[in-house]
């Protein structure tokens, strides 16, 4: 359910955890949810690194290193942090 609503969002937008676990109808899995993105196999077709923390910060992306790619990819798409 969250990788198939993550296919949704559009190019140069973001969503938050919370808002995605809303829009799945499970409000407070906002964890499983991030969990969910960690676990996505699937990078070029599921967007996780369009979800973002509520704070507006970027959160985490295939572990340490992989902050400063989510960061570009987003970049990329006009989306500046």
């Amino acid at each position: 359910m969250v990788w198939n609503e993550i296919k949704k969002i559009p190019k140069g937008k973001t969503i938050t955890y919370k808002d995605l676990a809303i829009k799945i109808g499970k409000p407070k899995a906002h964890r499983a949810v991030a969990n969910a993105c960690a676990k996505n196999p699937l990078l070029e077709i599921i967007p996780c690194h369009r979800v973002i923390r509520s704070d507006g910060k970027m959160g985490g992306y295939m572990g340490e290193k992989g902050i400063e790619r989510k960061k570009k990819l987003l970049e990329k798409e006009g989306i500046k942090f």
